[in-house]
């Protein structure tokens, strides 16, 4: 704070003002020099005292209304004689005034965020129970007496409460996931071996739309990792799923598995269409999707990239994505070396 605003430097000049006066007209008089000094220096004394006294009680008691509401406590570490006082309290007003601005952007933030996965959560509900209204009230309007097309319809309705049961299990998931309460059973396993078995699992994926699955070079010999087998199998077909499906008709998933001495990084590759550079950081977000209408078409939830996110941290380690437009998107993530 500015010396020139202090308390003793007001007191000072209001002193030397309140006495300055009087003498004045004590010049014209018949008193002696002497006498006019001293009771200079007396008037000044008292004057200055006196006005030192009442600014600083009142610079006090302002300065504990301060107090009181940025700490929310007493104020008895204050003390009126404290020559650095009110520096202090503007160096804390300050930081309070900082805490609090951070504080209102950090609230706005989520607030923007609330809206935005309220307003994702309710599409991704309305559109399997729209679909499913549709296929009813068509069955009920006269459809239900041909056996092709009831048929047709209640498979329809039956994939679209697949997609319902899908969501809420993952919304689960992520809610566990999330709030940490979760307990990781960690085995030693060959992470080759685990990849080759998503691979079986999602054939009939790979076939529909005629892509290649395979491993790069670095993962012709098995690694062995230390995690829960289960839940990295979930991040594993979450990850190759969203290859086939964001991925190039009649193109190639691979796979590549490298030592990094302490951990060992696997990557998850596809030839597709790439994803725009301004979009990667927001991959990992709960709904989030580049394209609306062509990744609805493709189906999921819209968790499974975050639910990958939340079990690979969980394990205490990163998961990182990169992508260039018109050749391809790599999901790479790492785990502790067992070896």
């Amino acid at each position: 704070m500015n010396s020139n605003s202090s308390p003793n430097k007001i007191a000072v000049t209001s002193a030397f003002l309140s006495s300055i006066i009087p003498i004045l007209f004590m010049l014209f008089s018949d008193l002696a020099i002497w006498k006019v000094v001293v009771l200079f220096v007396l008037t000044f004394g008292v004057s200055y005292y006196v006005i030192k006294l009442l600014l600083e009680r009142f610079i006090y008691r302002k300065i504990k209304i301060i107090y009181k509401i940025i700490h929310q406590s007493n104020t008895q570490h204050l003390h009126q004689d404290d020559d650095a006082l009110i520096d202090q309290v503007s160096d804390d007003v300050s930081v309070w005034a900082k805490e609090r601005k951070d504080e209102i952007a950090m609230l706005q933030e989520q607030e923007n965020y609330r809206r935005e996965f309220v307003g994702n959560l309710s599409h991704e509900l309305k559109t399997p129970i729209f679909q499913m209204q549709g296929y009813i009230d068509t069955l009920l309007e006269g459809a239900l007496s041909d056996p092709k097309v009831n048929y047709n319809f209640l498979h329809k309705a039956s994939k679209s409460v697949d997609r319902l049961i899908e969501l809420v299990d993952d919304m689960t998931s992520i809610s566990r996931l999330e709030t940490r309460n979760v307990k990781l059973d960690m085995t030693v396993f060959d992470i080759r071996e685990l990849i080759e078995e998503v691979y079986d699992e999602v054939d009939y994926l790979l076939k529909e739309r005629k892509i290649t699955s395979g491993f790069r070079q670095s993962a012709d010999v098995g690694f062995q990792v230390n995690a829960d087998r289960r839940r990295i199998k979930q991040v594993l077909i979450n990850l190759v799923v969203n290859a086939i499906k964001y991925g190039k008709e009649s193109g190639t998933v691979t796979c590549g598995i490298y030592d990094m001495d302490e951990n060992i990084l696997i990557e998850i590759s596809d030839n597709g269409d790439g994803i725009p550079e301004h979009a990667l950081p927001r991959l990992f977000e709960r709904f989030y999707r580049v394209e609306q209408s062509r990744t609805r078409e493709a189906g999921g939830s819209g968790l499974g990239l975050s639910i990958a996110k939340h079990i690979v941290e969980a394990h205490a380690q990163t998961i990182k994505v990169r992508s260039e437009e018109g050749k391809g998107t790599t999901f790479g993530f790492t785990l502790q070396n067992a070896d």
